[in-house]
This record gives C-alpha cells, sequence and structure tokens, in this order.
C-alpha cells in the first residue's frame, strides 16, 4: 500500500490550494480516504472524507465550505480543494484509507477524531498560509 500527497505549499491567505492523495497497492472502490490536519501544537484531526465504494462525502463538524474532497477513481486519487485559504488551516495534510465497511462499522465522527485508526497512512504535505 501506498498513499502519496502533495500540493501543500507556502500561500498568501485567500488564495487556493488542491492536494491530491494518489493511491496505490489495494482495491480502490473498497476504501475511504480522508485527509486529516494537524496544525502545529494541536491534535490530529480529521478534515474530510471520500468513501469511495458508494460516493459519500464526510466533512468536520464546522469546517467552512471553503474545503471540497473529491475522488478520480481512474487516477487513483483523492483530492482536496482548498479555497479562500486562511492562517488557520496552516499544518501538515495526512491522506489515511478506512475501508468502507469501517467507515460504516465506526462511522465518520469516530474516524475523524481519532477513535477509530485508519489502516494506513501516507507521509503527508505542508500547507503554509501566510496572513
Amino acid at each position: 500500500v501506498q498513499l502519496v500527497e502533495s500540493g501543500g505549499d507556502l500561500v498568501q491567505a485567500g488564495g487556493s490550494l488542491r492536494l491530491s492523495c494518489i493511491a496505490s497497492g489495494f482495491i480502490f472502490d473498497d476504501y475511504a480516504i480522508a485527509w486529516f490536519r494537524q496544525a502545529p501544537g494541536k491534535k490530529r484531526e480529521g478534515v474530510a472524507c471520500f468513501d469511495n465504494n458508494d460516493g459519500m462525502t464526510y466533512y468536520m463538524k464546522g469546517l467552512p465550505d471553503r474545503f471540497t474532497i473529491s475522488s478520480d477513481s481512474a487516477k487513483r486519487t483523492v483530492y482536496l480543494q482548498m479555497n479562500d485559504v486562511k492562517p488557520e488551516d496552516t499544518g501538515l495534510y495526512v491522506c489515511g484509507i478506512v475501508a468502507s465497511r469501517g467507515l460504516l462499522y465506526a462511522g465518520w465522527e469516530n474516524i475523524q477524531k481519532g477513535a477509530y485508526g485508519m489502516d494506513f497512512w501516507g507521509r503527508g504535505t505542508l500547507v503554509a498560509v501566510s496572513s
């Protein structure tokens, strides 16, 4: 299994970024892929999740609609579009996979707050937003 993130950058507030998570080594449609964020000095938290089994999307409660998750199964890639970025969006963005049945069993809320573990993680891509 391999997850490779890209797209992170140093950007000014108000700009846009599209993060990519390219997946290999597993049956893509059997898994959900989620983006997590670890801000400096804070706990890792789930931002958004795309279930490739049924196309459902999940977002962290209170997440602004500036964030959109999408998936391209032909490219085996899940994207996180971030618009009008703000300094509080700064952090290491990491993608992880969880079996779709695991997401169904545990629920996004438990996965999002780390109460149910992901099956595999990428190494992350760094987003830094300057004011």
